[in-house]
């Protein structure tokens, strides 16, 4: 009769069994597996290394190509605008200064004149603000000659008070090339900046014939589509009101959310508004440049790195 003590040793020497067979398993299989795995981890390791060296290899051919475009950028535009004046608008806040001074400069070498720079705030165009700025573009405060459009629209309202003293009028237009009063512009201006809608960040801000319209990123917040319509507003009016306008911004701002997004999405505002959406390389500056002399040559465009964009503008007799 098999009795308790024979049932224990049985289990006893299954359980060593079973226990061996692990060790002896995992021994025998731990030196293919631990070799597998540092040849793995040695071959990720060239691969990163391979990749670091490939991005760094781009990058310098870019700094070269950016100083290139930086080098001839002065000789490619040099006096294409020459006598023509040009006001900055600076629409958001994340706009590098950089890309300000790049183009400021070379609208310099392009012969143009700078006439100021105004730069537009969150709240321009806020539905929280509309009740005020209404009130302000319709009521007895604007200078005499300074008629807001008939419209209901805040956005428009604003663009068209702004339009009407910012901008020279252009060829075509009544009172051709006659600038407006720099009294009611200077008046305008200090109306807005105490709604806070808009400072200025040149001592002084005068008409120009032309305007560049910089933006970055995407346009956000609850109110963001509202927000972008009145800059896409702004900057038809301003072209409209003058001899062109050019919206140029960073790659971002010609995605979803940005202003260039949206005036290339808006076939009214396309066909009249330039854009440019790489403005952060020494290449979109020139394309803004030229954007501009083809503006005032009636021609209006979509230029840059993005989808559907051309380069630069094509050469203006």
């Amino acid at each position: 009769m098999i009795d308790f003590r024979y049932h224990l040793v049985s289990l006893i020497a299954v359980f060593l069994a079973v226990a061996l067979g692990i060790v002896i398993g995992t021994t025998q299989l731990n030196g293919p597996v631990l070799t597998n795995l540092q040849n793995q981890v040695s071959q990720l390791q060239e691969d990163k290394r391979a990749l670091e060296d490939q991005t760094q290899g781009l990058q310098a051919q870019l700094d070269d190509d950016g100083g290139f475009d930086e080098a001839v950028g002065p000789v490619l535009v040099a006096d294409r605008l020459a006598g023509s004046s040009v006001l900055l608008v600076i629409a958001g806040g994340d706009v590098d200064p950089e890309v300000v001074e790049g183009v400021t400069a070379l609208l310099g070498s392009a012969g143009a004149t700078v006439t100021g720079t105004v730069r537009l705030t969150d709240t321009y165009a806020d539905p929280a603000t509309t009740s005020g700025l209404e009130s302000y573009v319709t009521g007895p405060g604007l200078p005499a000659g300074v008629v807001p459009a008939e419209t209901g629209d805040a956005g428009e309202l604003l663009a068209s008070v702004l339009a009407q003293v910012l901008m020279v009028p252009g060829e075509g237009d009544d009172g051709a090339g006659v600038p407006p009063d720099t009294t009611a512009t200077a008046q305008v201006l200090a109306g807005l900046e105490e709604l806070g809608v808009l400072s200025r960040d040149t001592s002084s801000v005068s008409p120009a014939e032309y305007a560049v319209v910089l933006t970055s990123g995407a346009v956000e917040g609850e109110d963001a589509d509202v927000r972008t319509t009145a800059l896409v507003e702004l900057a038809t009016a301003l072209d409209a009101a003058g001899a062109g306008a050019v919206v140029a911004g960073d790659p971002v701002a010609a995605e979803d959310g940005g202003l260039i997004a949206a005036i290339r999405a808006d076939a009214g505002a396309s066909d009249n508004v330039s854009t440019v959406d790489n403005v952060t390389a020494a290449a979109g500056r020139i394309a803004t440049v030229l954007a501009l002399v083809a503006e005032g040559a009636g021609t209006s465009g979509q230029y840059g790195a993005g989808e559907d964009a051309q380069p630069v503008p094509a050469p203006v007799s």
